[in-house]
């Protein structure tokens, strides 16, 4: 699906996984988001923080195409994965999602079993030649997902039975059982309670070794806990982006100092 830069296409240095520029988006008349330009590095995790409404979450959404479900939307600009653009017409979306996970903030587990949840990704993009093969990957997901000493007894039962924090985990284990490279998460952990949070933190930090991860997350402290990189979004704006750090104890632009200190929001 994506082919390999030939020598003289704009070469995107090497840590970078995701770089965007000049990104638009509109939702009719309304112009969303104005002007992103960020590159986003390969094994680490990033946060987008902001104020309700600022963006963050129609930004990452443009990074699997999931606003191409929205009718009205319309995504300008250039989004690059690898080197090479999503956008482009030759770009299967649902192979593209295989690449880029996703998490949302409610947890959402399928209505089958907890097996056939991981297995759901890998049967439809022919990941297993046998059943052997998706025992395999249902648990070196579920693995992954910080879960499988859990639910390895009941791999039959519901996932909808399963507990909210565990739901979540569930669902982590479902996105990186079609081997993907970039892991978005969208406020996953704000329908959970603390000790569940902190178990899907430490899972992200353990995820960063292996994946692309970007969060959005309205919990501040959650952004200066797991991320390496942080993206500050107002009124549409990518106001400032940097280590995360340096965003937290020296922001360069006042409107994000306004925000971490509580004046804005």
């Amino acid at each position: 699906m994506f082919d390999a830069p030939t020598p003289g296409d704009t070469m995107v240095q090497t840590d970078t996984k995701i770089s965007a520029r000049n990104v638009q988006v509109y939702y009719g008349d309304t112009h969303a988001i104005k002007d992103v330009n960020v590159d986003i590095e390969a094994k680490s995790v990033t946060a987008f923080i902001g104020p309700s409404g600022c963006g963050k979450s129609t930004f990452l959404r443009c990074i699997n195409r999931m606003n191409d479900t929205i009718d009205v939307c319309r995504v300008e600009g250039d989004i690059l994965l690898d080197g090479e653009d999503i956008y482009d017409k030759k770009v299967d979306p649902v192979q593209l999602r295989a690449k880029v996970g996703m998490v949302f903030q409610k947890p959402n587990p399928f209505p089958k079993s907890i097996y056939d949840n991981v297995a759901y990704g890998p049967r439809i993009h022919g990941l297993a030649k046998s059943k052997a093969d998706l025992d395999e990957i249902v648990e070196k997901s579920l693995r992954r997902g910080a879960i499988w000493d859990e639910v390895k007894d009941r791999l039959q039962a519901p996932g909808t039975g399963l507990s909210g924090g565990q739901q979540q985990r569930l669902c982590i284990a479902r996105a990186v059982a079609t081997e993907p490279e970039v892991l978005l998460m969208d406020e996953p952990c704000s329908a959970l309670d603390p000790i569940a949070t902190a178990q899907v933190e430490e899972l992200i930090d353990e995820l960063r070794n292996q994946y692309s991860v970007v969060i959005v997350t309205h919990s501040m402290q959650q952004a200066a806990r797991v991320s390496q990189k942080t993206a500050f979004f107002h009124l549409g704006n990518l106001v400032e982006y940097g280590d995360t750090s340096q965003i937290f104890t020296n922001p360069k632009d006042e409107r994000t100092e306004s925000y971490i200190t509580g004046r804005i929001g």
